[in-house]
């Protein structure tokens, strides 16, 4: 298993409150002969990964970048924000005229009502999807903060690092499941995919 594939998550404490206290990690979802692993060999995969970074900084770099760019753009996301939230608030001002004109008006109230829940169902359609493209945007915007932190550490990084660094993990990991590396060798915009040649 190549060092940057092995992401396991940590699910189980064993032993918590003594000395021989262990974090176990599983892999998710995943079939493996290793069902799980202890912290300590994670911590120890982790710097043998990411000083392999390090070796070929640039080559990761640029690929990080890219990767960066391409799945953590939120401009479509926004344009579809902001074509919501105008549905939405003409959606609003019908219902509001709706309501006045029942009120100023006599009118068949099973036909009333028919056309009100018409456009209460449209607004909570559209008021659903604009949380999801929100929710979205928001994950984005945060994995292409964490993904320009992994960039600048790694074009800052000369040396090899010596011990695990909880916030390096975690900027390798957003890089690795956002496609960054594949085990086998894909180059992002030439493969058609994203993924790094090793």
């Amino acid at each position: 298993m190549h060092p940057l594939l092995f992401l396991p998550k940590p699910c189980h404490v064993w032993l918590s409150n003594d000395k021989y206290r262990r974090v176990i990690y599983k892999y998710g979802g995943k079939k493996c002969q290793t069902s799980h692993v202890t912290e300590e060999k994670v911590k120890v995969t982790f710097v043998t990964a990411f000083n392999k970074l390090v070796t070929e900084r640039e080559e990761i770099v640029a690929n990080a970048e890219m990767v960066r760019q391409t799945l953590c753009d939120t401009t479509e996301l926004e344009q579809e924000k902001a074509t919501l939230g105008q549905e939405l608030a003409v959606l609003v001002e019908m219902t509001q005229n709706c309501i006045a004109e029942n009120a100023r008006i006599a009118q068949d109230q099973g036909a009333y009502q028919k056309y009100y829940n018409g456009l209460v169902e449209r607004y909570e359609a559209a008021k659903s999807r604009f949380d999801e493209v929100t929710e979205a945007i928001a994950e984005r915007s945060a994995k292409s903060e964490r993904l320009a932190g992994f960039i600048k550490k790694l074009e800052a990084q000369n040396e090899p690092v010596a011990g695990f660094d909880e916030q390096l993990w975690g900027c390798m990991v957003d890089y690795v499941t956002a496609g960054g590396w594949r085990h086998d060798g894909g180059v992002p915009g030439r493969d058609g995919d994203a993924g790094v040649k090793m």
